[in-house]
């Protein structure tokens, strides 16, 4: 479907986000078992249960629309996703067997932080062009999550800081 006017690109990028979320909530338990910090790993796991939420919200969204949020794919996070998990793989052959170390704690947290970033800027531009809709209820769902993701990168960003990357200095 070629977007005619707003509503319909807003859709259009909708459907790539609950693309997105559904990818996401099925590589998160992977990262989450990947991870050697605890903390990490606890961060991974936590926001597995946000992320779903998020996709509940998107749910909502479509549901008020009255139309399907399926017939998008994702294709940026499908290569975020891989690109990880190429890592993950790689980290494997340099470390010799599935041990976790800290180097693929703080790669993991890259990697994290890529995705973040991602849902960061596209839910940014389907808030924005909520509130031109005048969607209003949408806009605060979709701000939430924005809140969210945030949030996330930000405690990402303070455990590589003050835990994950000093340890990776002498792994």
């Amino acid at each position: 479907m070629t977007p005619k006017n707003l509503e319909d690109l807003y859709v259009h990028q909708l459907r790539d986000l609950y693309s997105a979320e559904t990818l996401i909530i099925d590589a998160l338990p992977r990262m989450a078992k990947k991870a050697s910090n605890p903390q990490l790993r606890k961060a991974f796991e936590m926001h597995l249960e946000e992320t779903k939420q998020q996709k509940e919200r998107l749910d909502q969204i479509f549901s008020r629309m009255d139309i399907s949020p399926k017939g998008q794919t994702c294709k940026a996070m499908k290569g975020l996703i891989a690109e990880a998990e190429d890592f993950i793989d790689e980290a494997k052959k340099l470390f010799g067997s599935d041990s976790p170390s800290a180097v693929l704690d703080a790669g993991l947290i890259a990697e994290a932080q890529r995705v973040e970033h991602y849902e960061i800027s596209a839910y940014g531009t389907v808030a924005t062009y909520a509130e031109t809709l005048g969607l209003h209820s949408d806009h605060q769902l979709l701000s939430a999550t924005i809140a969210e993701e945030k949030k996330t990168d930000s405690m990402l960003s303070d455990l590589a800081k003050t835990m994950v990357n000093p340890a990776a200095v002498t792994a």
